[in-house]
């Protein structure tokens, strides 16, 4: 199987929330919009806020998360919070060497931002010379 794209689809409860939430908020730029839709760029991937799908009687919640890497998450907690989003949980270094900082988007659907600093393996060439 040959997988030649990705995105994350969310189908929010208020989705004039949840796009203005990544639009305004988290300053994604649009990479295309259609009726009842728009697909943001997010790095490498995109996310698409839906305005369709969400059914009466579907779970709330979401049981992943979204990962979207950083230059410096500090600088980054410092924007969001001056646009208003709460920050979950501060920007702190984790035991497998990234630094992670935790926000919810209105429906609750948990954003992880990453920091990779200069040193960890993700920068380095793993292959043998």
């Amino acid at each position: 199987m040959e997988i030649l794209g990705s995105r994350v689809i969310l189908r929010p409860r208020d989705y004039q929330r949840t796009l203005e939430f990544y639009r305004d908020a988290l300053e994604l730029a649009i990479a295309r919009e259609y009726p009842g839709g728009t697909v943001f760029f997010a790095g490498q991937s995109l996310v698409e806020v839906a305005g369709h799908g969400r059914k009466d009687g579907d779970p709330d919640g979401f049981a992943g998360a979204i990962w979207l890497q950083v230059r410096d998450c500090g600088i980054a907690a410092t924007e969001l919070a001056l646009r208003g989003v709460v920050i979950e949980r501060a920007p702190r270094q984790e035991p497998w060497g990234l630094i992670e900082m935790w926000v919810r988007d209105p429906d609750g659907v948990p954003l992880v931002f990453v920091e990779v600093p200069a040193d960890h393996p993700i920068r380095r060439d793993q292959r043998k010379p």
